[in-house]
């Protein structure tokens, strides 16, 4: 078994070295991560290749060997991704507010890094350079456990990334990998408090409910998403249309993917064959309440599972509803606050969504997918947080500081 001790030691050396690191210096270090990963793609292709063939032995559905899968094209958006955090502002060091208290003390609220963090995740190697190189950047270390799934992938993007920090200068224990992919190991991880100041898990509910129950160790909690489109009496259909389609097929393996689309009664009949032609193309499966399935015939009825389901798949739940009110309702029933659009021309009603709709993302007229800390210029992300402690959204640069107050006087006492 893994001395996971040991590795949480190292990464603590790691991170003090890290706390003292100058910006230059950080972003010279992550441009080189940025071009080892071209410059190594072969080795790293070849890993991922091992992970696809396992996964089709294991029978893993399509949806979740994309995930898996590498390609030059995806390491290229990779490394891009780690040059545009390059380009951001580092907030280590930077102050929130500067003020003087009534005893002539300069109190200044300060931007530090949370020191070694832990993150668990599923099957996606793209996390694994996201998760490092902001981490990097924000003056922390970082230990990674990927799922299994992932790690021939994992191991050859962490070796490339350890290489660069050497060249660089820097300890390679900056960024390090939890090899041993058992559960054991695992539970041990999330209970190492002496090492970690926080663990983030990233994938499904099973893994983050897992996470919070077991985790002894300070845990922001990023959420799955089941992500709803309400599409109002307001809405240009053809819009909708194009929202729920691009939510639902762009990428459906994914958290910011849309898996039920509510829809008011007034356009059901008119808007949900138009939907249903389009979906069609992409042979998505469509499970509908009563309402729904007049107009859509080779849907299957609903139930309330399918209602609270993450499918990552080509799969779409449907409800036509009565009313703003009743959509509200059923989003509020099932989100799991993640990401929620509404799809209106009404301003009165999608003012009226952004404020009852509790979601760390409320999206009018846009798709659901734009929920990335890429998109929303974080360079990537760590996780998008659902929970409403510390961060909440796609966890970027500052989301990974803490604060303290450095406190200038010259002689007082209390």
């Amino acid at each position: 078994m893994i001395n996971l001790e040991h590795l949480g030691q190292l990464a603590q050396q790691a991170a003090r070295f890290l706390a003292l690191a100058s910006t230059t210096d950080k972003n010279k270090t992550l441009s080189l991560i940025a071009r080892y990963l071209l410059d190594y793609q072969d080795d790293i292709l070849v890993a991922n290749a091992k992970d696809i063939h396992e996964a089709k032995e294991h029978g893993l559905n399509q949806s979740m060997i994309d995930r898996l899968l590498l390609t030059s094209e995806r390491l290229e958006v990779m490394a891009n991704d780690i040059l545009t955090i390059v380009t951001l502002p580092d907030p280590i060091g930077t102050s929130d507010d500067v003020w003087k208290n009534a005893n002539d003390l300069t109190i200044m609220k300060q931007r530090v890094p949370l020191g070694v963090i832990g993150i668990i995740y599923e099957s996606r190697p793209n996390v694994t350079t996201d998760a490092a190189s902001l981490c990097f950047k924000s003056g922390n270390a970082i230990i990674l456990r990927g799922g299994k799934e992932a790690i021939h992938s994992n191991i050859a993007l962490v070796d490339v990334m350890q290489r660069a920090l050497l060249a660089a200068g820097f300890p390679k224990e900056a960024i390090q990998l939890v090899t041993d992919t058992s559960r054991e190991t695992a539970r041990h991880f999330m209970q190492l408090n002496d090492y970690l100041d926080v663990l983030i898990p990233r994938g499904g509910a099973n893994l983050i409910q897992t996470v919070v129950k077991t985790a002894t160790v300070p845990v922001i909690e990023t959420g799955t998403g089941n992500c709803h489109v309400y599409v109002d009496q307001d809405a240009q259909l053809d819009m909708a249309v194009n929202i729920v389609v691009n939510g639902k097929c762009q990428r459906p393996s994914v958290c910011n993917a849309t898996e039920t689309v509510i829809v008011h009664k007034a356009i059901a009949h008119e808007f949900l064959p138009q939907l249903a032609q389009k979906l069609a193309t992409y042979q998505v499966a469509l499970r509908s309440n009563e309402a729904g399935l007049a107009f859509l015939p080779n849907a299957t009825l609903a139930t309330e599972i399918d209602y609270e389901t993450e499918f990552l798949d080509y799969i779409l739940a449907v409800k036509v509803v009565d009313s703003f009110e009743e959509a509200i309702q059923h989003i509020q029933t099932f989100s799991t606050h993640h990401s929620e659009v509404i799809v209106t021309d009404n301003y009165f009603t999608a003012q009226q969504f952004t404020k009852q709709i509790d979601a760390a993302a409320v999206y009018v007229n846009a798709s659901s997918r734009f929920t990335d800390g890429s998109v929303f210029g974080f360079g990537g992300e760590i996780g998008i947080s659902t929970q409403k402690l510390h961060a909440r959204g796609p966890m970027g640069l500052k989301e990974l500081t803490s604060t303290k107050y450095i406190v200038l006087g010259n002689g007082q006492t209390r």
